[in-house]
Formats: C-alpha cells, sequence, structure tokens
C-alpha cells in the first residue's frame, strides 16, 4: 500500500459520536457517585462494601475503554483489543507473581526467638 492511502485510511478511524461521549460521561459519573455513596453511607458490611466497589471499578473500567476508548469487539478494534488484552495479561502476571513471592517470603522467613 502506499503512503497516501495509509494516511486517508486513518483519518477515516473510528470515533465516537457526541451522544457516546455524552453517554460515557454520565454512566461515569453515575458509577463513581455510587461507589462514593456505598462507602460513605456506613449502612453496609466491609465485605460488602469492597465487592460492591470492585464491580463498580470493573464497570467504570468498561465504561472507560468503550465510550472513551473505542475498544470494541468491531474488526477495526480488534487489533487494538488484542493489544490491550495481552498487556492486561502481563500485568497481572507481574502483579500476581510479585504478591506470590512476597507472601512465601514473608511466610517462610525465620522470624526471631522470643
Amino acid at each position: 500500500m502506499s503512503a497516501h492511502h495509509d494516511v486517508a485510511h486513518a483519518d477515516h478511524a473510528d470515533h465516537g459520536s457526541l451522544k457516546s461521549y455524552i453517554v460515557g460521561f454520565i454512566l461515569s459519573i453515575v458509577l463513581t457517585l455510587v461507589a462514593f455513596w456505598l462507602v460513605m453511607s456506613g449502612g453496609f458490611t466491609r465485605q460488602f462494601m469492597l465487592i460492591g466497589v470492585l464491580v463498580l471499578c470493573v464497570a467504570q473500567l468498561l465504561v472507560q475503554l468503550v465510550f472513551f476508548m473505542h475498544m470494541g469487539a468491531s474488526k477495526s478494534q480488534r487489533e487494538n483489543l488484542s493489544a490491550f488484552l495481552f498487556t492486561v495479561m502481563v500485568i497481572a502476571i507481574i502483579v500476581g507473581g510479585s504478591i506470590w513471592v512476597l507472601h512465601n517470603m514473608n511466610a517462610n522467613m525465620l522470624h526471631p526467638m522470643p
């Protein structure tokens, strides 16, 4: 392909409409307010709050990815989605491995005798 064709194709990248940005913004605000209310209300157990905030965190991440980063399952977005998922996998391996190693180091260290 020629350089001119590549530049012309890049100009037609899938960008969101004003409506999708507004919907994403409103969803982000609502999810943030619900998480804030969940923690500040004081009427829930610690475990319920933790699970609720984690669920709202994942929902917020999905809203950000779909409405602002334009990640989707369409053919034009598969490369971006694959790169993102690979990045998430590498970060999960690094963080999970670090936690595992630190936990095992703590569990197997010689503790001083009283």
